[in-house]
């Protein structure tokens, strides 16, 4: 069963939100939608996530799911906003819970509870979710965070930042609960998916030459022939130390911390204070 796949590119988080549906029912599902946020006047606005809506509503599309492949250090969530409008659910991978007890002590989160209770559906390797006549299969892809997943439907695979596209390699695993070990693992359960399967990652950044125009749609074929972190004949020591080399050398994303916040309390954002006003926490690091 092959589905219809519809992405909308978001050049200020390079993040690729996807529009997955069944042609035969209109069952439609949401992947990762983003919440934009403008950090210099710290405004929130809708637009990214209506486009989405939008291209929905036009094509008739039924929307059963919002799927997160993780809780996203990078950009701000839609999830809650996608699931007042329609009613979907938001699925989420079940270890959420072991990055909600990391962070909810980071931000004083304590509204939340560390049980994912604010997600609709937590699911593990092997689980199945009806989208009209197809089937959404998951697959616990841990490295990146503990509680990424990649969601196989049909002939295709959104695999969020586990992997990218060849010329750019796969996710930092230097997060709390990451672990390049993991990653690796975990690609490799992807790659193991029959080689014509269709990839689609959660972002692209542009490569330092080469490329220069932002694609995210791939193959495991592709991958394994040619991604530059773990092609084939990499061995998993051989990645385990260029990844771990690599991601010391990298900055924290610049939305890590309101996205975080957010993004453990599924796209919702904190409770407002007893005058009305929305604030997200700024934890200084001292010294």
């Amino acid at each position: 069963m092959r589905p219809a796949v519809q992405a909308f590119f978001d050049p200020a988080t390079a993040t690729v939100t996807y529009l997955v549906f069944d042609p035969a029912t209109k069952a439609a599902a949401i992947i990762d939608p983003v919440l934009d946020y403008e950090p210099k006047g710290a405004r929130i606005s809708t637009g990214s996530a209506e486009t989405v809506l939008s291209a929905a509503r036009h094509q008739g599309l039924d929307i059963r799911y919002v799927l997160e492949t993780h809780a996203h250090a990078d950009h701000l969530s839609a999830a809650d906003y996608i699931r007042r409008e329609t009613g979907a659910q938001v699925a989420i991978g079940s270890h959420i819970t072991e990055v909600q007890k990391i962070f909810i002590p980071r931000f004083e989160a304590y509204d939340v509870k560390p049980d994912g209770a604010v997600f609709d559906r937590l699911v593990n390797e092997g689980d199945r979710l009806e989208l009209g006549k197809l089937e959404i299969g998951v697959l616990h892809t841990p490295g990146h965070t503990p509680a990424c997943v990649t969601y196989a439907i049909g002939d295709a695979a959104f695999v969020g930042d586990t992997l990218f596209m060849p010329d750019y390699g796969t996710a930092r695993a230097d997060f709390p609960g990451g672990d390049a070990t993991s990653l690796y693992r975990s690609i490799r359960k992807i790659l193991s998916l029959p080689p014509s399967t269709r990839i689609f990652v959660g972002h692209d950044y542009l490569p330092e030459a080469g490329r220069t125009e932002n694609r995210w749609e791939t193959t495991v074929a592709e991958e394994a022939a040619s991604n530059i972190y773990i092609h084939q004949g990499v061995s998993e020591a051989e990645f385990v130390a260029r990844r771990e080399a690599r991601d010391a050398t990298l900055a924290p994303p610049a939305l890590i911390l309101p996205s975080l916040q957010v993004n453990i309390r599924g796209g919702a954002l904190p409770p407002p204070t007893a005058d009305g006003h929305v604030f997200l926490r700024l934890p200084l690091t001292l010294g």
